[in-house]
């Protein structure tokens, strides 16, 4: 009888070897990476609605600028008119609120490369605008164009050099004012989103924002920036004080076609 081969015996795998098999850690790994882009593309937006919900004026909160750091807020009768040879003694560099030109600086995205005539640009705040000013001296290049880029094309927005400024950068709607270091400061963004035509903090709500043409303020051909003359130089003829225009009382906007028209 011929003997066979006695049948080796088969080693079993050892555990570490069956667990690496049973483990798919590429798997996991996709698995990973899905979840977290998934999260930050579901959650980032989810948190910048929040972030912008917190700035969006609304009847339960009319003023969220007053939410940000150093803003400065004082309360201005609207409606106070001079004429374009008058000017006004303002308390506030730059000013951002009190009598006014009667006709309002184009502000509907407008970035004017020379300084404008201050009593204009207030105006243009009573209408709901905001307007970004900067020290030409202090602010250039890359800063220079991304304040810029907040403002150009933008409706109810403009931009403009304000020599002398004490800050680099100078936010102003009408009734606040926010001074600032650095063009990439987030709260430039705050206070526009919280106070750009907000019905409940500017006194002329839906009034316009665009040029009234060369009789009134010609956009391409802007009145050129005074300084405020002094408080003791009011005279109620050429200079006004800053809580009282030309005549007594509120005067209708020039320039503003009337009902019907």
């Amino acid at each position: 009888m011929a003997r066979g081969k006695t049948p080796s015996k088969k080693r079993p795998p050892s555990v570490g070897a069956v667990n690496q098999r049973q483990i798919p850690w590429g798997m996991i790994a996709a698995i990973v990476v899905i979840v977290v882009l998934a999260a930050a593309f579901i959650g980032y937006p989810l948190i910048q609605r929040g972030q912008n919900a917190q700035w969006t004026p609304s009847d339960e909160n009319r003023d969220p600028s007053l939410a940000i750091p150093g803003i400065v807020s004082q309360e201005y009768q609207g409606g106070q008119h001079v004429l374009g040879f008058q000017q006004v003694a303002y308390t506030k560099s730059p000013p951002f609120g009190g009598a006014h030109d009667g006709f309002w600086a184009a502000c509907n995205g407008v970035v004017y490369p020379e300084p404008v005539r201050t009593e204009n640009l207030v105006h243009s705040l009573e209408h709901g605008a905001v307007w970004i000013t900067y020290n030409p001296d202090q602010v250039s290049g890359e800063a220079l164009q991304s304040l810029r880029d907040r403002i150009e094309g933008q409706p109810y927005s403009v931009m403009s050099p304000y020599p002398g400024l004490d800050s680099p950068i100078s936010l102003q709607a009408w009734g606040h004012q926010l001074k600032l270091e650095s063009a990439d400061d987030e709260r430039i963004d705050q206070f526009i989103r919280s106070l750009r035509v907000n019905r409940f903090t500017h006194p002329e709500v839906g009034a316009s924002c665009d040029a009234t043409g060369p009789q009134g303020f010609d956009q391409d051909n802007p009145p050129p920036f005074q300084p405020a003359p002094p408080a003791d130089a009011v005279d109620r003829q050429t200079v006004f004080p800053e809580n009282e225009g030309a005549n007594a009382g509120a005067q209708p906007d020039q320039g503003m076609p009337t009902p019907g028209q």
